[in-house]
């Protein structure tokens, strides 16, 4: 039996990032960007779900938290109005050429008012939305054909090999590291609950949007396979923890969705929407680390969430 109920094989593979290399081959993650159906997918939900929330206007500033293996979002949000990118991770995994053949896929998508993309291999994107058909009332006739303008487009593609429209950072918590009340929304999928100083991450979110700007995130609470139960990493002690996560670059903060709720009321944001994943919790009281032992039963159950907020 390991500690607090981690699997072995997470354990082990935290001993093994201590051996010279390992963690340099198996570490550098970078999420399941790397289809255009998926990050058409994703940002098409946060922008239909960012309007019903109250972001009118479509974004001119965009950025994303932990874009992956590829800036599709980003570049989605590009063609379809926005006219600058940031791109903020912990390890630059991007290439040029993989976003070209994302933006031209990307492109031919808006092109013929695809459908958002859900269900077979996207049926565990978050959010889940009401109707899946192309959000003509989020983006009209005549944006769109000022968008996908082939001059922009072009401009557009060929700024993707330069800082022109596409900035990326990878020392995205230095205050210095965009200019301040810049950015209409911030984004992300499935990234902040790998984020360790998440409190410094809302306070720089604070100092990038402008006022009224909103941020979108999808969070994913789960263990991330590092227990047998789904919130099971709620049951490891700390020191154990530590042993299980080793030198990976990141893993996770463990911090359940009341935290997130707190630290944007400290930040100056109100929340606009919070739809809420939730999953049966099969854990005993008594079994929880001292850390996380007063959860909520709501901490316990909610498994996900989209989180959307505005600043003050």
């Amino acid at each position: 039996m390991y500690p607090g109920g981690a699997k072995k094989r997470q354990i082990l593979y935290g001993i093994a990032t201590y051996i010279p290399g390992v963690n340099t081959i198996f570490g550098r993650g970078g999420g399941d960007s790397k289809s255009a159906l998926y990050c058409y997918s994703v940002w098409m939900r946060h922008l239909v779900m960012a309007h019903a929330a109250g972001l009118k206007q479509h974004p001119r500033v965009v950025a994303e938290l932990g874009p992956g293996d590829t800036l599709g979002v980003g570049i989605a949000a590009l063609i379809s109005g926005a006219e600058k990118y940031y791109a903020f991770d912990v390890v630059r995994h991007a290439d040029v050429a993989h976003n070209q053949r994302i933006f031209d896929e990307l492109v031919s998508l808006f092109a013929q008012r695809t459908a958002i993309p859900h269900g077979g291999d996207l049926h565990e994107v978050r959010p889940h939305l009401d109707r899946y058909d192309f959000p003509h009332a989020v983006l009209g006739e005549a944006q769109l054909r000022a968008a996908l303008d082939p001059d922009r487009l072009a401009k557009l593609r060929a700024g993707l090999t330069s800082d022109a429209v596409v900035q990326y950072r990878t020392r995205w918590f230095d205050e210095a590291a965009i200019e301040r009340d810049s950015v209409d929304l911030v984004c992300s999928q499935a990234v902040l609950e790998h984020v360790d100083e998440l409190d410094g991450a809302y306070r720089a979110m604070r100092l990038w949007l402008r006022p009224g700007g909103m941020t979108s995130h999808q969070i994913d609470f789960r263990c991330h396979n590092t227990s047998r139960p789904w919130n099971g990493h709620w049951t490891i002690s700390d020191r154990a923890w530590k042993i299980l996560r080793g030198k990976r670059h990141y893993l996770l903060n463990r911090e359940p969705y009341s935290a997130h709720v707190r630290l944007l009321a400290e930040h100056g944001f109100d929340l606009a929407q919070s739809i809420l994943v939730t999953d049966r919790s099969t854990l005993k009281r008594s079994s929880l680390a001292p850390r996380f032992a007063d959860l909520s039963d709501e901490d316990l159950q909610t498994c996900g969430a989209l989180m959307q907020s505005i600043k003050r």
